[in-house]
């Protein structure tokens, strides 16, 4: 397919970590982004029973831990001892402050506790903003609900806030948004090219997930993508011509 945009030159973060080489949102899997070059990290963000916010994307422990229990109903030092890979939202931020690696932190929803995580979530990078600042990293907030964004927006007015995008509601949450940035699933945006036009028209940046064939990282670069979130962040590298 021809594109009338501008070839790009995405960055390329790594969508949970290194997440085709190691389990998903683990140290080990960062540390592999960081090797296989990854400009930052993708990650999802969960609260246990305690209101410590850790890196997780289901809503039970069932599939990556390979036990029962649901995050929101255990303490941290519970799900700790269920599975010791589980990292902390301050854990993750010290990694990408001190490696230097933009972040992008997805809020999870619904959730029973409504907009506390991104309270949480505020509390934690304010508290940090210095650090943050002085690495000159770029931190945004995704989510797929439209309210979240609109928390954020209203208690971090400075900082990239990201609406994804997965559904037939697309286009309506993209029109009515005050995210900065789209987020929209590579399926989507093959399927209807226009929405990227859109997009850009609106002056919206573009993060597109989840791009493992080598054929959509070129598509990504062909159309417009400011940033390309894959397990793979090695193949990305290599399809762009990075060094």
């Amino acid at each position: 397919m021809k594109s009338n945009h501008k070839l790009s030159t995405p960055k390329i973060y790594a969508h949970r970590g290194a997440s085709y080489d190691f389990p998903e949102h683990t140290l080990a899997a960062y540390m592999a982004g960081i090797e296989q070059g990854a400009d930052g990290f993708e990650c999802d963000l969960r609260l246990t029973k305690d209101s410590v916010p850790i890196l997780w994307h289901d809503a039970t422990m069932d599939r990556t831990a390979g036990c029962s229990g649901t995050i929101a109903a255990l303490t941290y030092e519970e799900i700790f001892e269920r599975y010791p890979q589980v990292m902390r939202l301050d854990e993750f931020l010290t990694l990408a402050i001190t490696q230097r690696k933009d972040l992008a932190l997805e809020t999870k929803h619904p959730v029973a506790t409504s907009r506390e995580v991104e309270a949480v979530l505020a509390k934690e990078l304010i508290s940090r903003q210095t650090e943050i600042l002085a690495s000159g990293i770029e931190i945004s907030v995704m989510s797929f609900s439209w309210l979240a964004i609109e928390s954020v927006h209203r208690s971090m007015p400075d900082i990239n806030t990201v609406m994804l995008l997965g559904s037939l509601r697309a286009k309506k949450r993209r029109r009515f948004t005050s995210a900065q940035t789209i987020g929209p699933d590579i399926e989507m945006i093959k399927s209807r090219p226009e929405f990227i036009t859109d997009a850009k028209n609106d002056g919206k940046r573009l993060f597109v997930w989840t791009v493992d064939e080598a054929a959509d990282v070129e598509f990504c670069a062909q159309n417009g993508a400011d940033v390309v979130i894959t397990n793979k962040p090695a193949q990305a590298r290599k399809v762009l011509g990075y060094p």
